[in-house]
């Protein structure tokens, strides 16, 4: 019988700089602000976003800086892909994002508009793993009157450069496998996509196949001359 075909041989070690990296950074990203054209990313404070927050989110009509957007249905506009909501009241809303606020390995930070200061929506660090120089951006949400207006792809771009700056080599974008949106976002920001993984989720009753994109280093250091 023949003899089986060697095992390959395990990757090259990584630099001792690269290594080093991994216990200069906290479990916990750390509380940041990070400024934009458009946007102010600071850490959520609950006492003084909460308020605002659920009336970006609630369905009500709502104006900014010259532009509106009528009634709508929060839960097809904001919350379907969500884990929770839509949330009838602000202190709805503050549980769900208290448990976010809480998390050993992740925060929250609410996203202003620049000129008004006013809350439009969240995005968090997640999944934290300075040990795997990796973290994830997620749980991600805007008020209507931010849609489409270039928030999102500003805010992303701002906590890419930051994470990549602190030393990260892997930086994750999920999402529901039948959010579209989600999916063409994360494709037009220059994440690639790894797969899906099914039945990864129950969210609200309902099983989720997960959509898996990654951005790392050396593709961030091409990329963020033109993002």
């Amino acid at each position: 019988m023949a003899a089986p075909p060697p095992l390959p041989l395990p990757a090259p070690r990584l630099p001792a700089e690269v290594l080093a990296r991994r216990d200069a950074l906290p479990r916990k990203p750390a509380a940041v602000v990070l400024t934009g054209g458009l946007v102010v990313v600071e850490p959520l404070d609950l006492d003084d976003d909460l308020a605002a927050l659920h009336a970006v989110s609630n369905g009500d009509a709502f104006a900014l800086q010259g532009r509106s957007v009528e009634d709508y249905d929060s839960e097809s506009r904001v919350w379907r892909y969500m884990s929770a909501g839509p949330f009838a009241t602000p202190e709805a809303l503050r549980g769900w994002l208290a448990t976010q606020d809480a998390a050993e390995d992740g925060r929250p930070f609410v996203v202003r508009e620049r000129v008004t200061g006013t809350p439009v929506g969240v995005a968090n660090l997640i999944a934290n793993q300075p040990m795997h120089l990796k973290v994830e951006l997620g749980t991600i949400w805007y008020g209507p009157i931010a849609q489409g207006t270039g928030v999102s792809r500003e805010v992303t771009r701002l906590l890419l450069e930051h994470l990549f700056a602190l030393g990260y080599r892997r930086a994750e974008w999920k999402c529901d496998a039948r959010n579209e949106a989600s999916r063409r976002a994360a494709l037009s920001y220059g994440f690639t996509f790894e797969g899906v993984q099914d039945a990864h989720y129950i969210i609200k009753g309902r099983s989720r196949d997960t959509a898996w994109y990654r951005m790392l280093d050396h593709e961030w250091a091409a990329l963020r001359p033109t993002m």
